[in-house]
């Protein structure tokens, strides 16, 4: 299995939460920029104008180079850092996280706020879709006609994505391999094809994979 080194939700998701007669309302959104960011918590707090609370968190860059946290009126320490928490638990990054809190009239105490966001944030969280970004040497592999369906089933039983094909007088596949696996996977697909493929182009990137749930 390939290792990630980020995670980011992909687009948006929400959930609620309630305890004693309070209403948390979490949104989880896929960011990359503060502006982007403050673009929703501003949608947010336009939608939720009556509600008491919009506290919120997000980490950007990769690796991580902007966090930022708001209580929105709550005591100090008890929404903003939790709900920042969640995501380095998480190692979500280019995420923000808003929590919408409706007072019901009891009073929650210190932990019990700090323990109500951290319980309302993972709902949206763990609704949306997750992508780890996995380092991963893309090939451009030149082969003969004769190995076409030896390359696309090692790449099959492999889970190594075809980015293309180009078919010429060879064959050509552009294909990601995660980093991690690079020499046990080409060593592989150069014994099944007798040595005979060629490197025409290597490049180095960070790709998004789709976490399976």
């Amino acid at each position: 299995m390939a290792t990630s080194i980020y995670s980011s939700v992909c687009g948006q998701a929400s959930g609620e939460y309630t305890v004693k007669k309070s209403r948390f309302i979490a949104n989880v959104f896929h960011v990359t920029s503060e502006e982007e960011a403050q673009r929703h918590l501003a949608e947010i707090k336009k939608k939720y104008w009556d509600a008491r609370h919009n506290c919120y968190a997000y980490q950007l860059g990769m690796p991580v180079s902007m966090q930022k946290a708001s209580d929105d009126g709550e005591p100090s320490g008890t929404a903003g850092k939790p709900l920042l928490e969640v995501l380095k638990t998480g190692d979500l990054t280019n995420t923000l996280v808003v929590v919408t809190r409706y007072f019901g009239g009891i009073k929650l105490g210190t932990g019990g706020l700090i323990r109500a966001y951290m319980t309302a944030a993972p709902g949206p969280k763990t609704a949306a879709p997750v992508d780890d970004y996995v380092p991963c040497t893309v090939l451009t592999l030149q082969a003969d006609y004769s190995y076409v369906a030896v390359i696309e089933k090692l790449a099959g039983d492999f889970a190594v994505p075809v980015r293309d094909r180009n078919f010429t007088d060879s064959v050509s596949f552009t294909i990601e391999i995660p980093s991690d696996r690079i020499s046990e996977i080409t060593a592989v697909l150069m014994d099944k094809t007798n040595g005979t493929l060629t490197v025409t182009n290597k490049t180095e990137e960070t790709v998004p994979r789709r976490r399976q749930t």
